[in-house]
C-alpha cells in the first residue's frame, strides 16, 4: 500500500531551548529563512505525501497560524513556495491534551491514519536530503515498518532509542530489539533512532498496550518493541545530515551550515566566518 499520509508530533515543551521557547513553540524557531516545522512539512510534501496531521499542544497556536493562507501583500520566493505547498496539501491539527510522551501523542493519529501505513516525522528535526523519501523507497521493497537510524558515539547512546539489529543489505538491517535511552553498558549497538519512521497501523494496538516507561511517559520505542514481536521491522541507516533543533548547539549549527548553502546568504556568511578566523588567530 502506498504511503499517503504523514503524522508530525509537535506537542513537546521545548525545555532544552528555554528561554527561547518560553512564548513560542520550539517548532517555530527559525532556521535561516523558515521555521523548523516548515522544513518538516516540506520533507513530507517532496516525498510525495499530500495528507498531513500535526499533533500540537498548549501554546502551539502559532503553528496553525503559520500554515494558514496569508493575506500579506508582499511576496517573495519563500512565501510563494509555502503558498504552493498549502494549495496542494491537506493539513489537519489535533491537540494532545496531556504531556504523556511521544507514544501518547502518536495515539491521537489513529483515526487519521485508519488502516494505512504512514510516515512519522518529528517536528523539531531537519534531515537533508529528505530522509522520508528514502524510507518510502525502502518500504516499497519490504512493505513493513521502517525506522531511520544513524550512528552515534558510544557516549551518546543514553540520549536516544537504540536498535539491536543484523545487516540484510547495504544500509538495511533487520531489527531484533529496541531499547529506549540505554546506559552505555546496556546499549546493544550505536545505531540511534533519528526521528523518521514508516509505521504500519499495527503500532496503535501496541501503543494501547504500552505502559508508561522512562519519565512516566508512554514511549514510542516501547510500543515499537512490542510491534517488532508481531511483525518484522527494519532499520535504515540514513547517511545524510540530521539537525535536532530541540537543542541550542544543533540549532546554531543548522543555521550556519544551511546559510553557507544558501545562494543569497552564502557569500556574506563565508566572508564573516573568515573574519572571525582572522580574529581568533590574532
Amino acid at each position: 500500500m502506498k504511503v499517503r499520509k504523514a503524522v508530525i508530533p509537535a506537542a513537546g515543551y521545548g525545555t532544552r531551548m528555554l528561554p527561547i521557547t518560553k512564548a513560542q513553540p520550539k517548532e517555530m524557531v527559525p532556521v535561516v529563512h523558515k521555521p523548523v516545522i516548515q522544513y518538516v512539512v516540506e520533507e513530507a510534501y517532496y516525498s510525495g505525501i499530500r495528507e498531513i496531521l500535526i499533533i500540537t499542544g498548549k501554546h502551539k497556536r502559532a503553528i496553525e497560524d503559520h500554515f494558514d493562507r496569508s493575506d500579506l501583500p508582499k511576496r517573495d520566493k519563500y512565501m510563494e513556495e509555502l503558498d504552493k505547498i498549502l494549495s496542494d496539501v491537506n493539513i489537519y491539527f489535533v491537540r494532545q491534551r496531556e504531556q504523556k510522551g511521544l507514544g501518547d501523542a502518536v495515539r491521537y493519529a489513529e483515526a487519521f491514519v485508519d488502516d494505512e501505513p504512514f510516515a512519522l516525522l518529528l517536528g523539531d528535526t531537519i534531515t537533508l536530503p529528505p530522509c522520508t523519501k528514502e524510507l518510502i523507497e525502502v518500504y516499497r521493497q519490504y512493505k513493513t515498518s521502517i525506522i531511520a537510524v544513524e550512528e552515534v558515539p558510544k557516549d551518546k547512546v543514553s540520549l536516544y532509542g537504540i536498535v539491536a539489529c543484523k545487516p540484510i543489505e547495504d544500509s538495511v538491517y533487520l531489527i531484533e530489539d529496541l531499547v529506549e535511552k540505554p546506559s552505555i553498558e546496556e546499549a546493544p549497538s550505536n545505531l540511534a533512532i533519528l526521528g523518521r519512521y514508516i509505521l504500519t497501523p499495527g503500532i496503535f494496538e501496541c501503543l494501547k498496550e504500552t505502559k508508561p516507561g522512562r519519565g512516566g511517559e508512554i514511549q514510542l520505542t516501547d510500543a515499537m518493541r512490542l510491534l517488532n514481536k508481531r511483525e518484522k521491522m527494519y532499520a535504515y541507516l540514513f547517511k545524510g545530515k540530521r539537525y535536532d533543533i530541540g537543542n541550542k548547539v544543533d540549532w546554531l549549527k543548522a543555521n550556519i551550515e544551511l546559510a553557507l548553502e544558501d545562494g543569497e546568504l552564502a557569500g556574506e556568511i563565508k566572508n564573516y566566518i573568515r573574519s572571525l578566523e582572522v580574529s581568533l588567530r590574532t
